[in-house]
């Protein structure tokens, strides 16, 4: 018998034979085939195998219904959830990825598109699908790569009543087509499950860093959850009325936001974090398990999310054209040289320095400014005025300290917003 490496080709879905490189965030592979002859890529992680992977069914595990459809155990289906119909009298329906799994366990969906110019999540449920098999899994997983998809199709956040779904839950079945769209998600999708995970990417002409948005300072398990997905950031969140997450908490539902790259562009960084962010939470959930005979790579403990629970988005003191000397993800101090705004017409240049200590999570990709525009959008933690971290918290996870100036921060809404 033979043993050979296996890797996930990140751009395509499928596996290949090759050695194992690890270069920043690594291509990902879910136990795409069940055997005992490979090395399965899982995330960022590698294992020894010494048997079959595949779980035995469990003679009392129920078919899972939606929409009408019921799914066996250990099988998968594409459910399609009447919405309406275009003014051609083209129907438009909801899709639903149902991986039922022949185990017992939870039950998560993995959402994209709410906002129809968002991408990568789209992406990253595509490759997500391609490499996890029902038969590896204990418990339900619901994908839906596209929720909004009339604005998928016109490539617009909004909804053709130019309204914007993640603030229309939880909707009603006679309300707006927004309010009826939000309604059947919640109902058939979000009600069904115990955990979710809603991908989004910055609005058009912005980027943001992979990250996490959510209430981990009154809901623990949400902060468990974010830390095994692994962003590089997690960036506290309260729940605003008519989002996703609002409607989900009020059903009991744990939601987490993944916020990474640009509109309407795909980013191969935001997106292996978030095909590695699933495999982790999958993995925390009990949805995936490691049988005997697996080892778990100790460099997987070394990567470890920075907690920030204070944010504020850097403006323009004045119009012109910004030239930016820093970039996500990079650390910066307070009063530091972060860009200039300098006048094509006039010699003067304007320098715009970091009101804190921090990280920056978010910034513009235009050069072209107007006096307020934002431009950077930086993260830190501020312990003293909103604690969120207790003293018995585990401390593997260290938040930015709080030494920079007194900036006052701003509400961070769920996902990123036109402001």
């Amino acid at each position: 018998m033979s043993t050979g490496k296996r890797s996930f080709n990140s751009h395509t879905g499928e596996g290949r034979s090759a050695p194992h490189i690890a270069i920043g965030l690594a291509p990902t592979e879910m136990f795409a085939s069940a055997t005992n002859e490979a090395l399965p890529r899982f995330g960022r992680r590698w294992y020894k195998v010494s048997r079959d992977l595949t779980p035995k069914a469990s003679p009392l595990r129920s078919d899972f219904e939606i929409g009408g459809h019921k799914v066996p155990a250990g099988q998968r289906a594409l459910v399609d959830l009447h919405v309406s119909k275009l003014s051609n009298h083209t129907p438009v329906t909801l899709p639903v990825h149902v991986l039922h799994g022949p185990r017992p366990g939870p039950a998560m969906f993995i959402s994209a598109a709410i906002h129809g110019d968002e991408l990568n999540g789209v992406e990253i449920i595509r490759r997500v699908l391609r490499t996890l098999q029902p038969g590896n899994i204990s418990g339900t997983l619901l994908a839906i790569p596209v929720v909004n998809a009339y604005g998928f199709i016109g490539r617009s956040r909004y909804l053709p009543d130019r309204r914007d779904l993640n603030r229309s839950f939880p909707g009603s079945g006679t309300g707006s087509l927004a309010a009826r769209l939000a309604n059947l998600f919640l109902k058939e999708v979000v009600r069904r499950c115990q955990v979710g995970i809603d991908l989004h990417t910055a609005a058009v002409h912005r980027v943001n860093l992979p990250q996490i948005r959510a209430d981990f300072a009154r809901r623990p398990r949400c902060r468990e959850l974010a830390e095994a997905f692994g962003a590089p950031v997690v960036l506290e969140s309260p729940e605003r009325a008519g989002s996703l997450r609002r409607a989900a908490r009020d059903s009991g539902v744990d939601v987490l936001v993944y916020e990474g790259g640009e509109g309407l562009r795909f980013d191969e960084f935001a997106i292996k974090a978030g095909v590695d962010g699933i495999a982790g939470v999958m993995l925390k959930t009990g949805m995936l398990e490691l049988p005997d005979g697996i080892e778990l790579n100790p460099s997987d403990e070394m990567r470890r999310p920075v907690f920030a629970n204070a944010s504020k988005w850097v403006r323009a003191p004045d119009g012109g054209v910004f030239r930016s000397v820093k970039r996500i993800g990079n650390a910066v101090s307070e009063d530091e040289p972060i860009g200039v705004v300098s006048n094509p017409y006039e010699g003067s240049e304007i320098q715009v320095r970091s009101p804190r200590r921090g990280i920056i999570v978010g910034a513009t990709t235009l050069p072209i400014v107007n006096m307020g525009d934002a431009l950077f959008h930086i993260a830190w933690a501020d312990e003293h005025a909103r604690p969120v971290i207790s003293r018995d918290a585990d401390r593997s996870a260290e938040p930015l300290e709080d030494k920079g100036a007194d900036a006052e921060p701003e509400a961070v809404m769920d996902e990123d917003e036109i402001i």
